[in-house]
C-alpha cells in the first residue's frame, strides 16, 4: 500500500526498440493474411500483405516527389483508408506527419501550416460541412497558376505540394492515384535506405494541443513515444491478432492513430473504420458485421450507441474490450456498455497528447466502482506523481495536487517553442499535466479538477484562453472571458463572458456568426453573458469558478 503519492510500473514486457516503420513490416511479415484494414464506407478490407504494398507504394509516391527526412507533411481529412495509409507511409521515410483537426477553419489552418512549416499537405476534398479544397484555394490562391509541387504561397510560404484525396484533378494539386503513380520513379531499394537511416527517438509526429497562451502548440512524438504506446494500451485489454478493433474517433487524435492503429498494428489485430465520422448506427453495424471484438470511444459515442432507436437490431455478442476517455463516465452508463453491449471487458483510460496519450488504464477485473470513479492505475514503465503545484513536494496519499508524469511516453517537446517545453516538462523530465488529481492507497488515480481551466466538451479540449484571444479580435469587444457550464450531453458547453466597449450593443446570434468558418464548431460558445464587469479578487485576478457558479444559477443547469 502506497504511503504517498508516487507510483512507478512494472512489467515483464520489454519496450519495443524499433521504429514504426520497422515494426510494421516485423508485423506483416508474421500475419500476411490478417486482415489490417477495413473501412465500410470505402469498401477497403487488406490483408497485412495487401497493406503493406499500398503503404510502400505510396511511400515511394512520397520520396518520388521529394518529401526528405525530418520534412513535415500535414493531413487533413476525416478517417479513411488514405488516413492510415500515410501514417505508415510517413513512418517508414522519416517525414513528419503534422495531424490536422478536421474541423480546423482557415485562421487554425494557416496557423498549424506556418508553426510547423508544412512542405506538403494531404487533404480531403471535402467533409461535413468543410469545403477542404476550396479553403485551400483560399489560402493558395498561386495554386491555380503552377504545376503540383512548385507552389510559391504568399500566405504559406514553405508549402510547396498539396495532394487531394479525391479522384478529379484539381490546379496545383496531385490526386491521390497520381502521388500513388508517382511510386514507379522510386525504386523499393531506395525506400530500404532510406528507411535504415531512422532511429527510433526521431520525431515522426506533431498534434497540435490548443493552449491556455491563446495559440495552440504543436507537441512532437517520437516513434518511441507512440509505437510503445499503442503497443502497451492495447496489451492491457489482453490483445492478440485474433482482434477486432471498432475505431470511431478522429485519427488526427492520439485516441485514434496511436491507440487504435499502432494499437492494432503492433498486435496483428484489425482496424476498423465505420464512417468517415461518428455515426451511431454504423458503429453497432460494423460490431455486428465484422464480428468485431473490441470498441473505443468517448462516454458521449457509448451514449448515442446505447440510446439509438435501432440498438435492439444488433447482435454485439462478439464485442469483448474497448477503452472509454475523454471525459468522466457515469456509472449507469458503465453498467450498460458491460451488459448490453457485451464488453464486460472495457477499460477507462486517461492522458494527454503530451504523453502519448495514456499513463493511467483500468485493468480486466477493475471493480465497477474504480471504472467509474478513477482513471486506473499506472501503465507499464511510467511514473506518476501527486505534487504540491507551488512547491514541488510530492503529496500524502489522498490529498489533492497537480499530476505529473514520466518515462518513455513524455514528448520531445512542443515543435519550435522552447519556452513552453520548458514550462511543461521539468529538469527532471516530469510532464506537468495540470490536473488536479489524488491517488489512492491501491494507485489508483482519481482527475478532481484542472490547474488550467480547460473546458473537455464532447471529448474535444477546448481551452478558454484560444477563444479569448479570436473574440478580442471582434471591433465591439473590450473584454471576455471564457468558462465552462455543465451540460447533459457534451459534458460541458463553452460560454462567453463579454465586455463591450462604450456605446456598443450586441447579440449571441452576432457573435456565434463572427465565430462560424473561423473556429471548429466545438470552440464556439453556445452561451453568453454581456456584463460590464467581471468577479474579481482583491488582486485583480478573474474569479472563473465564481463567474460559472453565477452561470449555472442563471442558465438554470444546476
Amino acid at each position: 500500500m502506497y504511503q504517498q503519492s508516487y507510483t512507478s510500473g512494472t512489467s515483464t514486457e520489454p519496450l519495443l526498440g524499433s521504429t514504426i516503420g520497422d515494426m510494421f513490416d516485423l508485423v506483416a511479415e508474421k500475419y500476411p493474411n490478417n486482415e489490417a484494414l477495413v473501412v465500410h464506407h470505402q469498401n477497403i478490407r487488406w490483408t497485412y500483405k495487401e497493406l503493406k504494398t499500398e503503404v510502400e507504394n505510396c511511400a515511394r509516391g512520397l520520396m518520388a516527389i521529394g518529401l526528405e527526412k525530418g520534412e513535415r507533411i500535414g493531413i487533413w481529412a476525416p478517417n479513411c483508408y488514405q488516413w492510415a495509409v500515410t501514417q505508415f507511409a510517413t513512418a517508414k521515410i522519416g517525414a513528419i506527419l503534422v495531424n490536422i483537426n478536421p474541423a480546423y477553419r482557415l485562421h487554425e489552418l494557416e496557423y498549424a501550416l506556418n508553426q510547423s512549416e508544412c512542405s506538403m499537405i494531404v487533404i480531403a476534398d471535402q467533409f461535413k460541412t468543410s469545403n477542404y479544397t476550396q479553403m485551400v484555394y483560399e489560402l493558395a490562391p498561386e495554386l491555380n497558376h503552377c504545376m503540383p509541387g512548385y507552389l510559391e504561397s504568399e500566405k504559406l510560404p514553405k508549402l510547396r505540394g498539396v495532394i487531394r484525396l479525391s479522384k478529379e484533378t484539381a490546379p496545383g494539386m496531385w490526386s491521390w492515384a497520381e502521388l500513388m503513380d508517382q511510386a514507379k520513379h522510386c525504386t523499393t531499394l531506395a525506400l530500404a535506405e532510406r528507411q535504415t537511416q531512422l532511429h527510433f527517438d526521431e520525431a515522426i509526429n506533431i498534434q497540435y494541443t490548443s493552449g491556455t497562451t491563446g495559440y495552440p502548440k504543436g507537441a512532437t512524438l517520437s516513434h518511441h513515444n507512440i509505437l510503445n504506446n499503442g503497443y502497451f494500451v492495447a496489451r492491457c485489454m489482453n490483445f492478440t491478432d485474433r482482434d477486432r478493433l471498432i475505431i470511431p474517433v478522429p485519427l488526427y487524435h492520439c485516441f485514434g492513430m496511436v491507440m487504435g492503429n499502432l494499437g492494432c498494428m503492433t498486435h496483428g489485430a484489425t482496424m476498423i473504420y465505420a464512417s468517415e465520422g461518428f455515426e451511431p448506427e454504423a458503429v453497432l453495424r460494423a460490431a455486428q458485421e465484422e464480428q468485431a471484438t473490441a470498441l473505443y470511444g468517448v462516454p458521449t459515442m457509448f451514449i448515442a450507441e446505447l440510446e439509438h432507436p435501432n440498438f435492439d437490431q444488433f447482435d454485439l455478442r462478439s464485442l469483448r474490450t474497448g477503452i472509454m476517455a475523454g471525459s468522466p463516465c457515469p456509472i449507469e452508463v458503465m453498467k450498460k456498455v458491460q451488459t448490453l453491449m457485451h464488453m464486460n471487458e472495457v477499460q477507462i483510460a486517461y492522458g494527454m497528447t503530451e504523453t502519448s496519450p495514456v499513463s493511467t488504464q483500468t485493468r480486466i477485473g477493475t471493480p465497477l466502482e474504480k471504472q467509474v470513479s478513477t482513471v486506473g492505475q499506472i501503465h507499464p514503465h511510467l511514473e506518476v506523481k501527486i505534487i504540491d503545484p507551488e512547491n514541488g513536494k510530492v503529496l500524502p496519499i489522498g490529498e489533492a495536487g497537480e499530476l505529473c508524469t514520466r518515462g518513455y511516453s513524455v514528448m520531445l517537446g512542443y515543435w519550435n517553442n522552447e519556452e513552453q517545453t520548458r514550462a511543461a516538462i521539468d529538469a527532471a523530465r516530469w510532464m506537468r499535466t495540470g490536473d488536479l488529481a489524488t491517488m489512492d492507497a491501491e494507485g489508483y488515480v482519481n482527475i478532481v479538477g484542472r490547474i488550467k481551466d480547460m473546458v473537455i466538451r464532447g471529448g474535444e479540449n477546448v481551452y478558454p484562453r484560444e477563444i479569448e484571444e479570436f473574440l478580442y479580435t471582434h471591433p465591439k469587444i473590450s473584454d471576455v472571458q471564457v468558462i465552462g457550464v455543465p451540460d447533459a450531453k457534451f459534458g460541458e458547453e463553452v460560454m462567453a463572458w463579454i465586455k463591450l466597449k462604450e456605446g456598443q450593443t450586441a447579440t449571441a446570434e452576432e457573435m456565434i456568426d463572427f465565430c462560424k468558418g473561423k473556429i471548429a464548431h466545438f470552440k464556439i460558445p453556445r452561451y453568453y453573458k454581456f456584463t460590464d464587469d467581471f468577479p474579481m479578487t482583491v488582486t485583480g485576478k478573474i474569479r472563473k469558478m465564481e463567474m460559472r457558479e453565477i452561470s449555472v444559477k442563471e442558465l438554470g443547469l444546476g
